[in-house]
């Protein structure tokens, strides 16, 4: 039986203007708000281009390494398969692989074999703003990637240039251009793409000694300029004071009632300022709600494995600092404290980003971001709430009033001038303490937005796929037959076994049969008395390969075979 994905309405949409705009242009920028299926949107991209293109690879450039193999998954899905732990050192690609998987950490290490790995590639920039953290890795994504026929780049959110343009994209001032926009209001009026999401906003009153040495205190309605707001909500997210645990009681009473009622398995992810704040928010939720939470830090090897057991399993809370505020998919996160001292808009959207994913099977759903009240946060809460509350109106009830309005005060705070940094070190928060909350929508000029959302009988319940169930086929946008359509390998033939083999995709395959040709390797050795090289090299001659790490799948097969025959002539001699 045939396996088909079904593509939303923007998805085929897109797909339609990026093949028209392949006619004119080899970069195409999709800004696609998280959740939508950017990377589904992706991949039957790359089918497409593949498959009308024999011999053509595909690379793929991520932001972190955990999100390599997410999207090496995603690809088999679609009869691709990207190998998502290559390296420099390897040069080449086995020839049953369509491409690879790399960070864009990577590239700038690698630009000088990645050029030639990509002449008459397709490559997929996720994430893309990525490319101007640092002017080393813009530059190195130029160097790289320009031999490459197509060039897709993905973003989560519109994005600025304030210091160097990314390459592959168009600007209008310094405003990137999109081809394709699809927004959260967008997602939301279609209805089972995303949930709205909510923002209860916590006011409180804290207490510190700034690095001159003056004591202050002030609570988040107090206008203070940008490093007084900021000693203020560091003082806030304290584990030390009580406007944290306050907040995370709340937070956890909400989860609690989300897993008691429609979603059991509803997770929730706290995302802290840094790797010390967040042990300290793990041990004070395990002294003061009795959880033991999840704690997925960068520098610990085992990060990704705690990420994807997570995702897969019921534990109630997450905490990481960056790790999952871009790109992760965890789809039953419903409930997120904004514990992080970083304020930028780009930033915050990605977080709230990992909780709009719409979950198949539970009807009326809904997310909510725990933030304090700052002025920062409240605004840039705002702009996604406007956004969530028009889409629930009739037309004649739009307005851009509202919008405006929130513009200028954000116009106006960024205007602010900042005073020299601090020095942390002398900065002491002394106490914190937890206010009014705002617990159904986001309070500005002493009003409430209601929740509009539980009378709306639009959000009705989803079909399997995720999309209405009276959505007719136009309306859902197109049918992918992904084992008809299986693109070429580069090295000739067809994929063969699109989809996974036992569970396992092809990449896993070759991991499980590399680890079994190093222990019949290691057996032999001592036997035989040869060393490791000796024997490796003697049984890639058996088969005519030259590096195991270029291997297809066929030859580690036969590898391992070559060296059970050799092990069994060694025992009979015995």
């Amino acid at each position: 039986m045939s396996r088909v994905v079904r593509l939303r309405p923007w998805q085929k949409a897109a797909l339609d203007r990026f093949t028209a705009a392949g006619e004119t242009s080899p970069d195409f920028l999709t800004v696609a708000t998280p959740g939508a299926g950017k990377t589904t949107f992706a991949l039957a991209a790359a089918l497409r281009e593949l498959r009308g293109r024999p011999g053509r690879r595909l690379i793929v450039v991520a932001p972190t390494a955990h999100l390599k193999l997410q999207w090496a998954q995603a690809a088999t899905q679609f009869g691709l398969h990207l190998h998502p732990d290559w390296s420099a050192a390897s040069a080449s690609l086995a020839p049953d692989m369509h491409g690879i998987v790399t960070t864009y950490q990577q590239v700038a290490t690698s630009f000088a074999v990645l050029g030639r790995l990509t002449a008459e590639a397709m490559v997929i920039l996720d994430e893309i703003h990525h490319a101007g953290d640092e002017k080393a890795w813009g530059d190195s994504v130029r160097e790289a990637f320009t031999p490459a026929t197509r060039r897709l780049a993905l973003s989560g959110t519109p994005f600025r240039s304030d210091t160097s343009a990314i390459p592959f994209v168009r600007y209008r001032l310094e405003e990137a251009e999109s081809d394709y926009e699809y927004g959260y209001a967008d997602a939301l009026r279609d209805r089972g793409v995303v949930r709205p999401v909510y923002f209860p906003r916590i006011n409180g009153f804290m207490e510190w000694v700034a690095p001159d040495g003056s004591l202050n205190s002030a609570s988040f309605d107090d206008t203070l300029d940008r490093t007084g707001s900021s000693q203020r909500l560091r003082t806030a997210l304290s584990a030390e004071g009580e406007w944290l645990p306050t907040v995370l009681s709340q937070a956890n009473e909400r989860l609690m009632e989300l897993r008691a009622g429609r979603q059991p398995n509803a997770g929730g992810l706290i995302i802290a300022a840094d790797q010390e704040h967040a042990r300290a928010i793990a041990d004070l939720m395990r002294r003061r709600l009795r959880v033991n939470p999840t704690v997925v830090l960068s520098d610990d090897p085992q990060a990704s494995s705690r990420i994807g057991h997570y995702a897969r399993g019921d534990q109630p809370w997450i905490i990481a600092v960056r790790m999952i505020s871009e790109g992760i998919d965890i789809p039953r996160l419903a409930i997120g404290v904004y514990a992080t001292t970083t304020t930028t808009e780009l930033f915050f959207r990605q977080a709230v980003g990992r909780l709009v994913r719409w979950t198949a099977g539970i009807p009326r759903q809904k997310a909510y971001l725990f933030i304090p009240d700052d002025p920062k946060l409240r605004m840039w809460a705002h702009q996604i709430a406007d956004a969530r509350k028009h889409s629930l109106r009739k037309p004649s009830e739009d307005g851009d009033e509202s919008e405006l309005r929130f513009a200028r005060e954000a116009e106006a705070f960024d205007k602010q001038v900042s005073e020299p940094d601090e020095q942390l070190s002398l900065f002491a928060a002394l106490s914190s303490v937890a206010t009014e909350t705002s617990q159904t929508g986001v309070m500005v000029a002493g009003s409430v937005f209601e929740d509009d959302y539980e009378t709306d009988e639009r959000y009705g319940a989803d079909g399997a796929d995720g999309l209405p169930l009276d959505a007719t086929d136009d309306a859902a946008g197109l049918l992918l037959d992904v084992d008809s359509l299986a693109p070429p390998l580069p090295g000739g033939g067809f994929a063969g076994d699109a989809g996974p083999v036992d569970g396992l995709s092809r990449y896993e395959r070759k991991e499980a049969l590399r680890l079994k040709n190093a222990e019949w390797a290691r057996d032999l050795a001592r036997v035989t008395g040869m060393n490791h090289g000796q024997v490796n090299g003697q049984l890639n001659r058996l088969v005519n390969l030259a590096r195991v790490d270029n291997a297809t799948v066929e030859q580690l097969e036969q590898r391992a075979t070559a060296a059970e025959k050799w092990w069994r002539q060694l025992s009979g001699r015995r």
